[in-house]
């Protein structure tokens, strides 16, 4: 049986730990010592009382998922101006189209956050992952190119994804 340190057993998952801490207080909209008291407390037992249903914590590559998370930022105001543009505007500007997005690589995390950030940029929408046929099948509002969108979002996302989780082409996780 592995022996944990001090700090793997009081926070076994730190990230669940930031997260719970800042979240009371961002809710609290206060700084006072009860709140980072109790901050701190949730910090401690929320993680602890998480712990036996996390079975596996993936290995990120920070750096690469950071930028990832900027890309998608971005992704999201300029394609919420494009929507915008689309739908105010003239009905015959739009160009709605289902298309599908072949999978690199068969990696559970990779596939999920690659449908979560389709369908969370405005203008298209993941209808579901086809895990025999390997591919996600996505509606786009408007796309006059399939293949240019297919390839914006191969290049955009899951690249930055499979370096994020050291995922290889074909790999299955």
């Amino acid at each position: 049986m592995k022996k944990h340190s001090f700090l793997e057993r009081w926070f076994p998952h730190p990230l669940v730990s930031v997260i719970a801490g800042l979240s009371w207080l961002m809710l609290g909209h206060s700084l006072d010592a009860g709140a980072v008291i109790m901050a701190l407390i949730l910090a401690v037992l929320i993680p602890r009382l998480v712990s036996p249903f996390i079975t596996k914590t993936p290995h990120i590559a920070w750096l690469p998922a950071i930028r990832l998370f900027f890309v998608v930022l971005w992704d999201i105001i300029v394609c919420n101006l494009q929507v915008a543009k689309l739908v105010l505007g003239p009905m015959h500007n739009m160009h709605p189209k289902w298309f599908r997005v072949p999978l690199e690589t068969q990696h559970e995390e990779v596939n999920t956050l690659l449908a979560m950030i389709i369908t969370t940029t405005p203008g298209t929408v993941s209808a579901g992952i086809d895990q025999e046929r390997g591919d996600i099948l996505v509606h786009a509002l408007s796309a006059d190119d399939a293949e240019a969108e297919i390839q914006n979002i191969k290049d955009r996302y899951e690249k930055p994804l499979m370096q994020i989780f050291g995922a290889q082409s074909g790999e299955q996780s």
